[in-house]
């Protein structure tokens, strides 16, 4: 599971509240898993709103279309993450989409089972209100650097940010595993796949970090950082 899944709690198995073991009991394990092929829309926007999602496996892509048909990425999912949280608070139809960008299993559970574990179980009133407080804090870092910071800039901090969240410390470098697509990256950034593509070989080519479509891997997070200063 990635650094970022489940760091909200300690002393709290998330996964055996959100997928309860209900393998091999028939149609009760059809009813709380769901798995969906690439391309598959885990929920629409206006979808009546009743439902949370934990992702055990695959990556999810959430997002919502503006007046004019354009696609607005909002963030990108793995395994260990929650999503659809907003029905707790009272969301009547999705805001978002939820798609499966690979093959991914979900587990499901309605708003009322939920709040039943949350009475049973404090912590997960906390580990709500942290996951809904850390994703409007990145959305109003990202409407921040897109007001005032240069594609550049917002590239360099992305991939930053994303090895703060999602990497593994090996040594003095940082590794990403599972790298995103110069496209999605673009999509995250407000920028394009061509400045992303020029960014990342940029910075390859001076060795702060290296990569390949399996894996990020930064040499020099001192380095990264104050590429962004003076760019």
């Amino acid at each position: 599971m990635d650094n970022q899944s489940l760091w909200y709690l300690e002393n709290i198995d998330v996964t055996g509240m959100f997928c309860p073991k209900k393998i091999g009991r028939g149609d009760m394990d059809q009813h709380s898993h769901k798995s969906y092929k690439k391309g598959d829309y885990i929920y629409m926007q206006e979808e009546h709103s009743d439902r949370i999602f934990f992702l055990t496996t695959g990556r999810v892509k959430i997002g919502n279309y503006g007046e004019s048909g354009k696609e607005i990425t909002k963030t990108i999912l793995t395994s260990g993450e929650v999503f659809g949280e907003l029905s707790l608070i009272g969301e009547e139809k999705r805001r978002d989409f939820a798609l499966a960008m690979e093959a991914t299993t979900v587990c499901i559970l309605t708003v009322e089972e939920m709040r039943g574990l949350m009475r049973n179980h404090s912590s997960l009133s906390l580990f709500f209100m942290k996951i809904m407080g850390s994703r409007v804090l990145e959305m109003e870092q990202r409407l921040e650097s897109l007001v005032f910071k240069d594609s550049r800039t917002r590239i360099i901090e992305f991939l930053r940010d994303l090895a703060n969240k999602k990497g593994q410390r090996v040594g003095y470098e940082m590794l990403v595993r599972r790298f995103m697509t110069h496209q999605e990256i673009a999509n995250l950034t407000a920028t394009s796949r061509q400045t992303v593509t020029t960014v990342l070989n940029d910075l390859r080519n001076k060795n702060i970090l290296t990569f390949n479509r399996r894996r990020l891997l930064i040499r020099d997070m001192e380095k990264l950082s104050s590429e962004a200063l003076v760019s």
